[in-house]
């Protein structure tokens, strides 16, 4: 639970949820005017911060600068969608809905203390005076226990003196990191007919006659004069041999190159607007005050 002086810690701040996610910003923080404690804190969600879902504040913690609270962030934007009226009261009906949709059990001490009138989250002024007893609201930034003030920004400006606040939204654009595929290297074999040219060599017999003349005359003439003899020549010739050598011939890896591109994103956001009524005072106006428009 949090304490009141931890209130403004809270207010417009980021609000997560169990597993860390962001479920959206605090807008409101409303007491118990029994106690003047810290009950409920409200979150802004949905994509432009249009919705408003409660959620108990008791089991809340502040860390650094935004608020964690033990529910998922689907059940909080599931929460049951409450109506405030103009005077800022919760019915009590809607209240124990709250409580039986987070499964918190109801007071009846507390329930018995508050009958006949309803809770409700009273809508202060400021200066601690709004609220009655047997009510709860807005947390206010004088405000004392039994009492309910309002803290941080509505979604109208309340008039301060003789000013009056303009506000307006501002759209905050990120950016996420999401997978688009996956790529892979996969080694496979095949076969491919390769052909090359090599010269080879062959022996051939050929004949060769000579006459008898004086030089060869005595080795012609050293055997018998009439006889039977064979001669025998060896031929030989080369043949292609094939042989195959794995060698390596070039590295192949995957990497990924970071590429920016510019992209458009469209969105909506609020603004207040300040009419002036009654009389022409002959006040001139600046064009950017958004006054009358």
């Amino acid at each position: 639970m949090i304490a009141q002086e931890q209130i403004p810690t809270v207010l417009d701040h980021p609000v997560y949820d169990t597993e860390g996610k962001k479920i959206g910003d605090a807008k409101h923080v409303f007491l118990d005017d029994a106690t003047g404690r810290p009950e409920w804190v409200t979150v802004k969600t949905g994509m432009f911060g249009t919705n408003e879902s409660f959620v108990p504040i008791k089991d809340a913690s502040v860390v650094s600068d935004h608020l964690e609270v033990p529910y998922s962030k689907d059940r909080v934007k599931g929460a049951p969608h409450v109506d405030v009226d103009g005077g800022g009261h919760l019915d009590a009906s809607e209240e124990q809905r709250l409580y039986e949709y987070y499964g918190i059990a109801w007071d009846e001490a507390w329930q018995r203390a508050n009958e006949p009138g309803d809770r409700g989250w009273a809508r202060g002024d400021g200066d601690g005076t709004a609220g009655a007893a047997g009510t709860a609201g807005l947390a206010g930034a004088a405000g004392t226990a039994g009492t309910a003030g309002m803290t941080g920004t509505d979604d109208t400006a309340a008039p301060l003196g003789d000013a009056m606040t303009r506000s307006e939204e501002r759209m905050h654009v990120g950016t996420e990191e999401v997978e688009t595929g996956h790529v892979r290297l996969r080694k496979y074999v095949v076969t491919e007919e390769v052909q090359q040219t090599v010269p080879v060599r062959h022996e051939e017999v050929r004949v060769v006659r000579e006459p008898i003349t004086d030089a060869n005359r005595g080795e012609a003439l050293s055997g018998p004069e009439i006889s039977e003899a064979e001669h025998e020549v060896t031929l030989h010739e080369e043949r292609p041999v094939v042989e195959t050598r794995a060698v390596p011939v070039e590295r192949v890896r995957l990497e990924t190159d970071e590429v920016t591109e510019e992209e458009t994103v469209t969105g909506q956001v609020r603004k207040e607007r300040i009419e002036i009524e009654g009389e022409d005072t002959g006040v001139a106006r600046d064009p950017g005050d958004g006054l009358g428009r």
